[in-house]
């Protein structure tokens, strides 16, 4: 009879697809769950398998490990809520992404607080991060402002334009940090409009969502 350790070394080999896409959903709901609560660290293939009700042994076969897991499941659940905001003035938009990522901000925060140290360890994990929840969030900002540069409503060459993703994404990053609170909707949106407008030329009182 195999030990553990060779069946979790074959597993890789011996991978197929037998989790349904909504099993697949609620096994990465679990991973990112328990990595808000305790970690990665504490993250373990049977914590994950107990509280998913799931077989550990499945787990592994499916997935080979638990930073394999993470990434995928960082992968899996990408909302791209910031790619469908178009309300036609750039103020609008600059508010309706505040609101958007205000809303997500206490699931998010906690999440890449709990990968930050390890993300450093694993190039694989950061490279996941980054492209799970930060790019595509820094990509939908930049198309919002380059709209509203093709629309005259920012000069083209406000050095300020090249900086506003990073603003955004940054404060909601840092606010825990530096003043142990969640950046949310009601604080992003008095960033926007104390920080982003004036930067960018923009009126507070312009007409938006």
């Amino acid at each position: 009879m195999p030990s553990q350790e060779t069946e979790q070394e074959q597993a890789p080999a011996q991978r197929r697809s037998k989790i349904t896409p909504e099993r697949a959903q609620e096994l990465y709901t679990a991973v990112l769950d328990m990595l808000r609560e305790s970690g990665y660290e504490s993250l373990t293939m049977e914590g994950v398998a107990s509280r998913s009700r799931c077989g550990k042994s499945t787990l592994y076969r499916q997935w080979g490990s638990k930073p394999e897991l993470v990434v995928a499941a960082l992968h899996g659940t990408r909302r791209g809520v910031l790619r469908r905001i178009d309300t036609g003035t750039l103020a609008g938009d600059l508010r309706e992404a505040a609101r958007a990522i205000g809303q997500v901000s206490g699931r998010d925060t906690p999440l890449m607080l709990a990968l930050s140290h390890a993300a450093l360890q694993s190039p694989e994990l950061l490279c996941a991060l980054r492209e799970s929840l930060i790019l595509p969030e820094m990509a939908a900002i930049d198309a919002i402002v380059r709209r509203g540069v093709e629309r005259g409503e920012v000069a083209a060459d406000n050095p300020a334009t090249e900086f506003v993703s990073a603003q955004m994404l940054g404060v909601m990053r840092a606010r825990p940090m530096l003043e142990g609170a969640i950046a949310d909707e009601t604080y992003l949106l008095r960033f926007v409009e104390g920080a982003v407008f004036p930067a960018l030329g923009l009126d507070a009182s312009a007409s938006g969502s």
